[in-house]
């Protein structure tokens, strides 16, 4: 570190600091740290590291080597070995949003050096969570399908219609319900605390999470056959991987009771979409769809026209409050480690094999 205070440097594109850094942030950041910003405008992909040109790559080098902390986002080019090699001094990497697979940096490389990496993309659970629960009210009472009715315009509502149509007889309440949670991590964790109120018993199917996680927050960890099953209401949380890609197909999508909900705020293609279409064409569950595969959905799928489904168009994490959030978290984390504390959202070769399904 050079003097008493640490540099931090963002390497991003001029979107990313124009709206994803509050100026209360920035504020706090600056009372113990300096702060360096850079441009770079590196493709930016969910599923590959950027490949950077020579030129490039030795002015993020450049960069890099006057910090004791960097932060990436998109646009950064890949923080590998060489970058590392050239700056003894770096001792945090920081990934604001990578969704979960922090493809601009060597996660393998920094720990082999002693560097910490941390990532805090979770800002966007929260927005999901919240959804999540909107979709699971919206579901229970199939709202989904009055929607459609009352904006036809068709008289819709009447005493007659209330005793005899279909689409009254759904009309549940949360409390007291049993929910099916397919993964358990951030967005899980947040909306497991969200449902308190509801006094729900809450099942969980996710193969990496520990038994003291289960214990903490009141859970019973399961299989994917009894979330499935034996729950009212089941919610996909999980991240799209070689693991979970396809993993709800006719047999998971079966064993949703009559009557059940399914709600996906996850990624599409861990759903079968036409094993999904045919279990929804039986008209005895209701669906909240916040993802679909393909996106976005095309004009002519089934899914948009049965009046048992209620569509958004993948809105679950894209609030403007979530953008500004992944760098809070990362301040925070900032804070803890220059401050000797233990960082809380660190990137190991675990944490990456769990989130590749491996």
């Amino acid at each position: 570190m050079s003097g008493s205070r640490p540099v931090v440097g963002l390497a991003c594109t001029e979107q990313v600091r124009q709206t994803y850094i509050d100026p209360s942030d920035l504020e706090r950041l600056k009372e113990f740290a300096d702060f360096r910003w850079a441009e770079f405008n590196e493709e930016s992909s969910w599923d590959e590291a950027p490949q950077t040109a020579d030129e490039t790559l030795e002015r993020f080098k450049a960069f890099a080597n006057e910090l004791d902390a960097l932060i990436v986002c998109h646009g950064s080019p890949r923080v590998d070995d060489g970058v590392l090699a050239s700056n003894p001094r770096l001792t945090l990497i920081g990934e604001l949003e990578g969704d979960r697979f922090a493809q601009r940096i060597d996660v393998e490389a920094a720990i082999g050096r002693g560097v910490r990496a941390v990532d805090t993309t979770h800002g966007s659970s929260y927005p999901v969570s919240e959804w999540a629960l909107a979709m699971m009210l919206i579901g229970l009472r199939n709202a989904g399908a009055h929607f459609r009715r009352l904006i036809s315009g068709d008289a819709w509502g009447t005493p007659e219609q209330r005793l005899s149509a279909p689409e009254f007889a759904m009309n549940e309440e949360l409390t007291g319900k049993t929910v099916g949670l397919i993964g358990g991590g951030f967005i899980a964790r947040r909306l497991i605390e969200l449902l308190a109120p509801f006094q729900t018993e809450i099942y969980v199917h996710d193969p990496y999470i520990s038994t003291d996680i289960a214990y903490v927050y009141g859970v019973t960890l399961t299989s994917l056959e009894h979330v499935m099953s034996s729950t009212d209401l089941v919610v996909c949380l999980v991240p799209i991987t070689p693991g979970t890609q396809g993993m709800l197909g006719r047999h998971e999508l079966g064993l949703i009771r009559s009557g059940g909900v399914f709600v996906n705020v996850s990624r599409g293609a861990v759903v079968d979409t036409e094993a999904l279409i045919e279990r929804l064409q039986g008209g005895d569950i209701v669906a909240c769809l916040d993802v679909f595969d393909p996106e976005p959905i095309p004009a002519d799928s089934p899914v948009r026209r049965m009046p048992n489904v209620f569509l958004t168009p993948h809105i679950a994490g894209t609030t403007e409050r979530s953008r500004t959030r992944f760098f809070e978290e990362m301040v925070n984390e900032l804070q803890r480690h220059f401050a000797g504390h233990r960082t809380l959202f660190d990137l190991t070769d675990r944490t990456l094999a769990n989130r590749r399904g491996e």
